[in-house]
């Protein structure tokens, strides 16, 4: 046994440790808050979901499960427990996933590996032909990476968070000591190939490529369905987002989607789309100048309004299995976020935003929430678990692929 008592080190918004326990807790909440659906699906349909271990992956996972009926597999790249330190947090959700999928009656393989990589792309495929029946109706695309190596060159891209064209000089939340601080910070300008680096690797093209190998394996099930998960957000963040590098690689994702959308259209009468989603606590937004201070406002002013992860992806799957319509856009998107970028939510956290600073900010923003959001994401501050009892660290990756 290797037990031991875990606390939350780290610095900021970043932990060195996750508490098993806790993403345990986590795991079956989101679980019980998904809506049963009215009626019981009638199959199984087979699915794959990239990025299945943390946030919008995560609930597109469990709300495929209980809302859809879906089995199939999930990928994602965790780091082990070691005697020094806890497994990544991923790792620990991953094995309640796995609990909760075999309790629900679904037949999930989880595998942990490079999702970037031709060899996971050929393990996943086989998989799918010896245990799943040859034939895949759906793929969920949730990767957010800071680096990819492209298989066909070896090249490694790294992306970065900067805005296009000239500076950003932006509000940003920062807690010192637990207090928290408005301060203003600048991000120069994207060099050089950073619009290339960060779209080589938050673009479109590995899902293409996704796409590509398991089709020419003759994988793909008629009337096979896809989606990116994305993010367009608010004005008051749109300089580092949507119109920085980010930005630019989301607008490759969503030109990708348009294109697999006719060449699946043509070979197995299948869709392609990109899910937009809105605004959630993650480890990787919470990276981004200004979101932190946003997703804060924005709750302040949304409260219990505030549509949570497994709330979209329940809503995504019942459009992507034809429980209810396909809703698109004008741009052939699924969008999930109207809740977020209302003209009244948007010129309320807007005022909000305005008016924040180190003295204003704790009556302007829920930060109870949003600080007890980031320590949710590593197991800590989740209500019904006893922190100071030892927990088991040692927790093995789900063995399901054999």
């Amino acid at each position: 046994m290797t037990e031991r008592t875990i606390a939350p080190r780290g610095r900021g918004f970043l932990f060195l440790d996750s508490h098993p326990v806790g993403c345990e807790r986590i795991v079956t909440d989101m679980w019980q808050a998904i809506p049963a659906p009215a009626e019981p699906p009638s199959t199984q349909p087979v699915a794959l979901v990239i990025g299945s271990s943390a946030g919008y992956g995560m609930a597109a996972t469990l709300a495929g499960i209980k809302r859809a009926g879906i089995r199939g597999i999930g990928v994602s790249f965790e780091k082990a427990p070691t005697e020094r330190r806890t497994g990544t947090a991923g790792w620990y959700r991953t094995a309640a996933m796995a609990r909760l999928a075999q309790e629900a009656g679904s037949d999930w393989v989880f595998l942990n590996g490079d999702a970037f990589g031709d060899a996971m792309k050929d393990e996943v495929a086989d998989l799918i032909g010896q245990r799943f029946g040859g034939r895949l109706d759906h793929l969920i695309y949730s990767v957010a990476a800071p680096r990819r190596t492209d298989p066909d060159t070896g090249v490694t891209y790294t992306s970065v968070l900067k805005p296009i064209g000239e500076a950003y000089r932006t509000k940003t939340l920062v807690f010192d000591d637990g207090r928290p601080e408005i301060r203003e910070v600048e991000t120069g300008p994207a060099g050089g190939d950073d619009i290339e680096q960060t779209t080589a690797v938050m673009g479109g093209a590995d899902w293409e490529r996704w796409i590509t190998r398991l089709a020419d394996r003759d994988l793909l099930a008629d009337g096979f369905t896809t989606a990116a998960l994305s993010y367009i957000g608010s004005p008051l963040t749109a300089a580092i987002y949507r119109q920085g590098t980010i930005g630019a690689a989301k607008a490759h994702l969503e030109a990708t989607a348009r294109t697999l959308d006719e060449r699946l259209a043509k070979l197995v009468a299948g869709r392609a789309l990109t899910s937009v989603n809105g605004a959630a606590v993650t480890q990787s937004s919470t990276a981004i100048p200004g979101i932190a201070l946003y997703v804060g406002l924005l709750r302040g002013v949304l409260g219990e309004r505030l549509v949570s992860p497994a709330g979209q992806l329940a809503e995504l799957w019942d459009q992507l299995t034809g429980a209810t319509d396909l809703v698109l856009d004008d741009e052939g998107r699924v969008r999930l976020d109207s809740w977020e970028l209302s003209d009244d939510v948007q010129t309320q956290t807007a005022e909000r935003w305005r008016q924040a600073t180190t003295d204003t900010i704790t009556d302007l923003a829920d930060l109870d929430w949003f600080t007890g959001e980031v320590r949710r994401l590593y197991g800590f501050d989740v209500t019904g678990v006893d922190y100071d009892r030892p927990a088991e660290t040692a927790i093995p990756w789900p063995n399901s692929a054999t």
